[in-house]
């Protein structure tokens, strides 16, 4: 991103998974494959995956449907509620020292928005995770509002998502930069008018990555 273009930026709008709180597919398909789903890379993977996620994260379907899925595709109706809940959550990594300092950090220049693909499994993992780990209720106070797609019934990359974070907040696209680290999900943003940030490095590595393009 070019200085003046950064200097014109009023609003940033953050992803969650691999931008602030580090995820990791290949546990989660690996544990996908010991329930039983052979196909594990294609049914689950960063850039594409089957309908059942879409569904969950956008609400379309309970957590109990969801482990039906995972039992229906593992071929295996034994699997209890914790196995599946457990290789489900398997991805969730954590925040890496010192991230939420500099979302703190950036709030205080910008107006900053947290948009996230998420589940009610994974969310609740993620609220238990912050109680304990940072004595946080959750993430709002990191962000002027917090966004997730469960509780939104859209998800990225549908242009819909974007704009609804737009409207309710009096935003111009024109001054507000989306950070995400999938391309996919880059460019719903840009059909939305968004500034687009492709996060490619580790979170632990995510002022670093503000500092080279003139955001901090």
């Amino acid at each position: 991103m070019e200085t003046v273009l950064a200097q014109k930026i009023k609003n940033i709008i953050f992803d969650y998974g691999n931008v602030i709180f580090e995820i990791d597919f290949k546990k989660a398909q690996e544990a996908l494959l010991q329930l039983g789903i052979a196909n594990n890379t294609e049914f689950f993977s960063h850039k594409s995956h089957h309908q059942l996620f879409n569904n969950f994260e956008t609400a379309a379907i309970s957590p109990a449907q969801f482990r039906e899925g995972i039992r229906e595709a593992a071929g295996n109706k034994n699997l209890t509620d914790q196995e599946i809940d457990n290789a489900w959550n398997s991805l969730l990594i954590g925040v890496p020292p010192g991230i939420h300092e500099v979302l703190l950090k950036v709030k205080q220049k910008y107006r900053t928005f947290l948009l996230s693909n998420n589940n009610e499994t994974h969310y609740n993992y993620i609220v238990e995770y912050l109680k304990k780990e940072f004595g946080m209720d959750d993430n709002s106070a990191l962000f002027e509002k917090a966004y997730y797609s469960q509780q939104m019934f859209l998800r990225k990359p549908n242009i819909e998502i974007f704009e609804q974070v737009i409207h309710e907040n009096g935003l111009d696209p024109a001054e507000t930069l989306f950070i995400d680290d999938s391309p996919q999900h880059i460019e719903g943003a840009k059909l939305a008018g968004l500034h687009t940030l492709l996060m490619t490095r580790h979170p632990k590595e995510l002022e670093q990555v503000l500092i080279a393009y003139h955001i901090l």
